[in-house]
């Protein structure tokens, strides 16, 4: 018997050191930042951030890149602020601290041409950002962890599984990373035939109007529910771009392959499209005034609704389908609620300019930035469910357009202007 129960207890022993033993670093692979990761917050581009946001702020700092922005800055688990900057000279890549006056962590300089797509933070506050013929990556300090040539100027960035960074260029090429290592996982999927491997910079400067000669114009959206990728792709020859939708999936060789595409959207989608909480449906703005919305399975049209002007920025999707339409120079504050087979029209304010996307911060509190009198602008505070203002905040000095709201963990609002212009709010 003695015998036996020392057995026993030997072989539980084993099991107990067996499953100690199990592989258990998943916790380590990059996964996005808690803050605003990237430009639209996460890799559906949904704009919205589940924790609760400040109805009442106060400007606690303004800063200026000395050049130019074309994207949002990216907002880390810790409060740094990632900028791709467009400048004369000296650095472009900056880190600043948000809670600490936007003082500047670290700094260095990119190959110049890529600054209308931004950087992206993971959960360590490594950053990810791409320039003309490369996609880089960066530790908490500025030395660089690696850098590997693709074709093609890197849209922003997106993490679909953990460890796993999705990157598509302007010209087409879409490749996973080994977001740690740097490594490509599988082969290039090439979207776009008939491409110069040494010409990254072609066709850049039709990004930022959206233009045939820039195929890939901007970020795609990732559904993660259903493993879809979506984007916009101008073909060549083609009279006006598609949406193609690509299947993601982390146990398959290759893990990108192409699905489907679809012509449904009036005139060609513009901007970034945007996935719903469930994966099950694409929101994209199209160049015919309309609001869009896809299933991820197919790319067929469920409902498209008239907005009466021309959304250059991209919706924000909050998850129980209250959708805010997205901003630009003649734009309305409009809601459009998706109820499955049709989008219907909730609330409309004709007195507000909304010229970015709304950034929302749970289901009470939503910001954008609008016109304000002739040239001026302001930071909006308002409620997405009633589109009720909540209070408003005239950027000092600001120049050019707004490039977004990014928003951090901490509460922090920040935002910026293509000229440079960087204004850090904290909640009152």
């Amino acid at each position: 018997m003695l015998r036996l129960i020392t057995a026993l207890a030997a072989t539980a022993l084993l099991t107990a050191v067996s499953a100690g033993c199990t592989n258990t670093d998943s916790w380590v692979r990059a996964h996005p930042a808690t803050g605003w990761a990237a430009q639209y917050g996460n890799a559906a581009n949904s704009s919205y951030d589940p924790d609760p946001g400040a109805e009442t702020l106060r400007l606690e700092w303004i800063r200026s890149v000395k050049g130019e922005l074309g994207a949002a800055p990216a907002v880390g688990s810790g409060g740094y602020l990632g900028l791709n900057a467009q400048t004369a000279a000296g650095c472009s890549l900056m880190v600043w601290e948000a809670d600490n006056r936007g003082r500047q962590r670290w700094c260095t300089r990119l190959v110049q041409g890529g600054g209308d797509f931004g950087p992206l933070f993971d959960g360590f506050d490594n950053l990810y950002v791409g320039q003309p013929g490369a996609m880089l990556s960066f530790p908490p300090t500025q030395w660089i962890r690696w850098r590997k040539p693709v074709i093609g100027m890197p849209t922003t960035p997106r993490i679909l599984a953990p460890g796993h960074l999705l990157v598509v260029t302007h010209l087409g090429q879409v490749l996973v990373f080994d977001a740690h290592r740097g490594t490509v996982e599988g082969s290039p999927l090439d979207l776009v035939t008939g491409i110069d491997p040494k010409d990254s910079e072609r066709g850049l400067a039709d990004c930022r109007p959206a233009r045939p000669r820039c195929p890939v114009a901007a970020a795609p959206a990732f559904a993660e529910p259903t493993g879809i990728v979506v984007l916009g792709l101008w073909e060549p020859g083609a009279n006006q771009p598609i949406l193609v939708g690509l299947r993601y999936r982390a146990d398959q060789s290759p893990m990108i392959t192409r699905g489907w595409t679809s012509d449904a959207v009036g005139g060609g989608p513009l901007a970034s499209p945007v996935a719903s909480a469930d994966g099950r449906t694409v929101y994209v703005n199209g160049r015919d005034q309309r609001l869009w919305a896809l299933d991820t399975d197919n790319g067929r049209a469920r409902w498209s609704v008239p907005l009466g002007y021309l959304a250059q920025t991209p919706p924000t999707v909050a998850p129980d389908g209250l959708i805010l339409a997205g901003g630009g120079p003649g734009a309305r504050l409009l809601a459009v609620r998706d109820h499955g087979d049709r989008g219907e029209v909730v609330w409309t304010r004709d007195d507000v300019e909304p010229l970015t996307t709304a950034s929302q911060a749970g289901p009470d509190v939503a910001y954008v930035v609008s016109r304000d009198g002739e040239n001026g602008q302001a930071l909006l505070v308002f409620d997405p469910a009633e589109g009720r203002p909540l209070n408003r905040y005239p950027l000092p000095n600001a120049t050019g357009w707004p490039v977004g709201v990014s928003l951090g963990h901490d509460g922090r609002v920040i935002t910026a202007t293509s000229t440079g212009i960087v204004y850090g709010f904290a909640p009152a």
